[in-house]
């Protein structure tokens, strides 16, 4: 009789920790499939899904052990603490990756920037290319890929270009004092109205900045279409050297006389 009940004692609990070991991993599918068909029609970013299901996946099976191990009679209190400890050594060990696993996430979610989009961060810029749980993927005007780790990323400071529909063009033109104000005035705003990347609503802002050592300074800023703005850039710097030459106005720069004794 000892035997049987011996026996009874440790066939119970074994029983039972396969039944719920089997019960346990077929709810833990259909869960699965409940949240991969939520997950998929949500608007969240597609490199995010496949992570936010394994780790759905990876928890869930590791509450599932550990009350199979708590109904074998097994004290559960050491073996989480041996899974905390090796959790923390694992942790310490990649310290650098999960800042980035977790910069990565951040960036996932609160998609300060998507790709293709431009964008200045952590002393790079370049177009998003693709933004992965680690690292994101940048490429510069000269066709570089830059890949930047998520953590370092997540914590500065980002730029995004791209944003808004519109961007201010600034411009700053040293002008010899000789010049009648009113002429440089005049055309500067005829080089700008002309121009038809440049936005006439909000109007071009012509002024006399600034009283330089060998120069007065004109500022003149304009708006134009997020995309149009290294054409409109370069096309007014070109277009004002070529009227100033015109105009007679002359563009001073440093100089310094020397006057020598004998």
């Amino acid at each position: 009789m000892n035997w049987i009940t011996f026996f009874i004692d440790k066939a119970v609990p074994v029983v039972m920790a396969v039944l719920t070991l089997i019960i346990g991993s077929s709810l833990i599918k259909v869960f699965n499939r409940l949240l991969t068909r939520q997950v998929k029609k949500s608007k969240m970013d597609e490199s995010l899904k496949p992570f936010l299901l394994s780790v759905f996946s990876v928890v869930m099976k590791i509450l599932l052990i550990i009350v199979v191990i708590g109904i074998l009679g097994i004290p559960t209190a050491s073996f989480v603490a041996v899974l905390g400890a090796g959790s923390l050594a694992i942790g310490l060990a990649f310290q650098g990756a999960l800042s980035n696993l977790a910069g990565g996430v951040l960036l996932l979610t609160m998609r300060p920037f998507k790709v293709g989009d431009y964008i200045e961060g952590s002393g790079y810029s370049g177009t998003v290319k693709a933004i992965q749980i680690l690292y994101t993927e940048l490429i510069t005007p000269d066709n570089k890929m830059i890949y930047i780790p998520n953590g370092t990323l997540s914590n500065a400071g980002i730029v995004n270009y791209s944003v808004h529909d519109t961007r201010r063009v600034d411009f700053t033109f040293g002008v010899g004092y000789e010049t009648d104000t009113q002429h440089v005035l005049n055309v500067l705003e005829g080089i700008l109205n002309n121009h038809e990347l440049v936005m006439s609503d909000p109007e071009p802002f012509i002024r006399l900045s600034a009283h330089g050592d060998s120069a007065v300074e004109y500022v003149a800023r304009v708006w134009v279409k997020s995309e149009d703005y290294w054409t409109v850039h370069f096309d007014v710097l070109q277009e004002v050297k070529k009227s100033f030459d015109q105009e007679g106005i002359s563009i001073p720069y440093p100089q310094m006389d020397i006057h020598m004794t004998n």
